[in-house]
Formats: structure tokens, C-alpha cells, sequence
């Protein structure tokens, strides 16, 4: 289960971009947020020069699977 609706339909880096930022939203604390805000960007600029689009899918499906799990862990610590 994907931390919020329309996971399955992230095809691009910048659709994963977007959807991770929104993700953060979620996050119970304000220095939870920059953390993670930080880490999808440094993230983003790192994979940035890929392209090769299975490489690609594959980032993006890992990336969803994380932000997954992250908002389950804050979810259980309220």
C-alpha cells in the first residue's frame, strides 16, 4: 500500500518528485519535513543524469516502497 492515492500512476522522475514533496506533508513534525525534504532532493540531483528507463522504474518503485515505510513508522509513533 503506497502512503498516498495514485502511487501506481508516478511514471516520471518529476511525477516521483512531486509525490515524495507531498508525502512530507504528512509528516508529523516540521524537522521531520526538512529532513526528508532534504533527502529527496539530494536524492534527485544524484539520479539525475540516468537514463536508462528500467534503471528508472526501478528508482521510482524503491522510492515509493520507502516513503511507505516512513509514513507507516510516523503513523504508529501518534
Amino acid at each position: 500500500m503506497a502512503p498516498l492515492r495514485n502511487a501506481e500512476l508516478v511514471q516520471t522522475s518529476l511525477q516521483l518528485y512531486r509525490y515524495l514533496l507531498r508525502c512530507c506533508r504528512q509528516l508529523p513534525e516540521e524537522s521531520i519535513r526538512q529532513h526528508y525534504r532534504h533527502a529527496i532532493r539530494q536524492s534527485f540531483r544524484v539520479h539525475a543524469d540516468e537514463d536508462d528507463p528500467e534503471r528508472i522504474q526501478q528508482i521510482i518503485r524503491r522510492a515509493i516502497e520507502d516513503a511507505d515505510w516512513v509514513m507507516n513508522k510516523y503513523k504508529k509513533q501518534k
